[in-house]
Order: C-alpha cells, then sequence, then structure tokens
C-alpha cells in the first residue's frame, strides 16, 4: 500500500468520525433544547427540535454511506474495521437519541397549552444527568478513551433510580389528585424518554469501548430500573 494510499485511508477514516462527532453535537442540542423547553414552557424551542430532527436523520445517512463506502473500497482490518462499523453503530443510537429529543419536544408543546404544573426537581436532575452523560460518551468517542466509556456504562443505573424515584413521585401526585392525571402521564413519559436515552449513552458506551480495546464490557450493565414491578391502585374520593 503506497503512502498516498495509506494517507486516503486515514483521511476517509477522520471524515467517518468527525461526521459521528457532529452528528453527536446535534442530538446533543437536541436534546437539551427539548429538556429546556419543557422547564421554560418554549413552545418555540420545542416545535424548533421537532423540525430539527430531519437533520440528525441526514447526518445518520451521511455517516452511514461514508461507512459502507470505506468497507466496500478499503475493505479495513483489525482496529480500522472496528472503527467503521463503530461510527454505523454509534450514528444508529444517536438517531434514537434524537427521536426521543423530538418526542420529548412534542409533549413540551401539548403541555404548554395547558396551565402550568410544577416541575420536580427530579425531572431536571434526570435531564442534566442524561446531558452530562451523552456529553461524556461522546467525548470518550471522539479522544477514543475506553476508561471514560466505561465510566458511562457504569452509571447508567444513577439515571434509573432517578426515574424510579419520579415515577413514584408522579404516582403520588396522581393518586392525590386525579385531575393531574394527563399532565403527570405526558411527565412520565418525558421522564421515560430520557431514560431512555441515557440507554442509548450506555450503548455508544459499550461500542466505543469495543472499538478501542477490542474487547467486551463482560459484567452484566447495572440497571435500576423497577418500575415495571410497580402497583397501582386508585381509589375514587368521595
Amino acid at each position: 500500500m503506497t503512502d498516498h494510499t495509506v494517507r486516503a485511508f486515514t483521511d476517509q477514516l477522520e471524515a467517518l468520525s468527525s461526521a459521528v462527532a457532529q452528528m453527536g453535537g446535534l442530538a446533543e442540542a437536541q436534546l437539551a433544547d427539548a429538556i429546556d423547553a419543557i422547564a421554560r414552557r418554549d413552545t418555540g424551542r420545542a416545535e424548533a427540535v421537532v423540525a430539527g430532527d430531519k437533520r440528525v436523520d441526514e447526518l445518520q445517512l451521511k455517516v452511514e454511506e461514508q461507512a459502507l463506502k470505506v468497507l466496500a473500497l478499503r475493505q479495513p482490518m483489525a482496529v480500522d474495521l472496528r472503527e467503521t462499523l463503530a461510527a454505523i453503530k454509534c450514528a444508529s443510537e444517536l438517531e434514537r437519541i434524537g427521536d426521543l429529543a423530538k418526542n420529548i419536544a412534542k409533549r413540551a408543546i401539548v403541555l404548554n397549552r395547558e396551565p402550568p404544573i410544577r416541575l420536580t426537581q427530579s425531572l431536571a436532575r434526570m435531564g442534566g444527568q442524561s446531558l452530562a452523560q451523552l456529553k461524556l460518551v461522546l467525548d470518550a468517542y471522539s479522544d477514543r478513551d475506553a476508561g471514560s466509556a466505561e465510566m458511562v456504562w457504569r452509571q447508567d443505573g444513577d439515571i434509573d433510580e432517578m426515574y424510579n424515584s419520579l415515577f413514584r413521585e408522579l404516582l403520588t401526585y396522581m393518586m392525590e389528585d386525579p385531575r393531574t392525571i394527563g399532565l403527570c402521564t405526558h411527565l412520565l413519559f418525558i421522564a421515560k424518554n430520557i431514560e431512555r436515552a441515557g440507554d442509548h449513552a450506555t450503548n455508544i458506551a459499550e461500542v466505543v469501548y469495543h472499538m478501542v480495546t477490542g474487547g467486551m464490557l463482560s459484567s452484566e450493565r447495572p440497571k435500576a430500573d423497577t418500575t415495571s414491578q410497580t402497583s397501582v391502585r386508585f381509589e375514587e374520593k368521595g
């Protein structure tokens, strides 16, 4: 392989990594704006997030096209192959985060048509934690930092614990005042979307770790979502 060919191959891999980083930055901004649209009751920002989801989808296609071109023309091996496949996997996870941000924004638009309801501190903390996880794993991807990727993977349970707490809190509101059921249901879906965004960040962490080391995070992923085991009974008040 000539120096020119090696340089061209390296340039293609760098362009692929740059495209993933660009997509990651947009997905992170979409999620941040969606969460902020709820906290600030900013319908305009929520609508911008919904409209911006198309750009996330376009970037995913760009990453996939570039990666497939590398696979077809260069037939990469070892770490180069892992980097190429990681780009495809990360783009898929980021596209799902973009979808979740859009879903949050759509619910923000609905919530903003209703009288304001006090957002719990748990929701704000949960959103902040999910965004922090996403930022950390995107930095791990850019820096090829397996240690940071593993840190994100091990912290996934923290978001689950926040979700459990918020789930119980919102159920309490609904049982105490049935008039809040509609709004609280929207908040429950928002919380679940935030929790799922954290899951996708954790998936990216697994991809980054394998990309860098060639190994797998062997132990079972720490999970703490217990809401599926929660039983609820509403009692009619006379």
